[in-house]
């Protein structure tokens, strides 16, 4: 992992874009809660259109069917198990979840260059014609560099109340304990009111 001259944190541009694809997938993918309110992932045609609109978002031709969209939910809940275990602060069972998917996917690296981009490593599943084999693989090769490297607690489930959406945080002072600049602002607003009811008591 390198910083930028504005100190925000980066892995490469590939790795970028799988790290945020793994977050894209936990929270579109699994159940739980976002932003105060009971979230439930989308199903058949309207999964299979998010998916599709995120992958072309990070520069791949992946074309998902609702078949296979539906198998995307146990690599978001494999995804979702990482994150989980480095919010506890627990590494060693972070890195071993990882290791579990790379192993059964079969990830296998190799040097690829495409749309005028530098020489980069991919890593690809055993199966190489299923998508989802192919998106699992390399989330996790893309976890496994920033569970491996010194800024794996850039890696989090959001703090606020009655929210559980994951995050990976490139800011400068690695601050971040939200998913989202709408949950950071309930706390800050629930906070403030707390704040202000407690002088009352007091005098009282």
């Amino acid at each position: 992992m390198t910083g930028t001259v504005t100190g925000q944190v980066d892995f490469n541009s590939h790795t970028d874009a799988v790290v945020r694809t793994a977050v894209s997938l936990v929270n579109l993918l699994t159940s739980g809660e976002e932003r105060g309110r009971t979230y439930r992932p989308p199903t058949g045609a309207e999964l299979a259109r998010r998916l599709n609109a995120l992958f072309r978002g990070v520069g791949s031709r992946t074309q998902v069917t609702e078949a296979e969209a539906a198998e995307f939910g146990g690599v978001a809940a494999g995804l979702r198990a990482v994150f989980s275990a480095i919010a506890a602060g627990d590494i060693d069972e972070a890195a071993r979840r990882v290791n579990g998917m790379l192993r059964a996917t079969g990830a296998h690296p190799s040097l690829e260059r495409h749309d005028g981009e530098a020489w980069h490593l991919h890593f690809h599943a055993t199966d190489e014609h299923s998508s989802v084999s192919g998106w699992a693989a390399g989330c996790a090769t893309g976890l496994a560099v920033v569970v491996g490297g010194e800024h794996y607690d850039r890696l989090g489930v959001c703090t606020a109340p009655h929210c559980d959406r994951v995050y990976v945080d490139t800011s400068r002072n690695g601050s971040r304990r939200f998913c989202s600049t709408p949950c950071q602002n309930r706390v800050k607003a629930a906070a403030f009111r707390e704040a202000r009811r407690e002088p009352a008591g007091a005098a009282r």
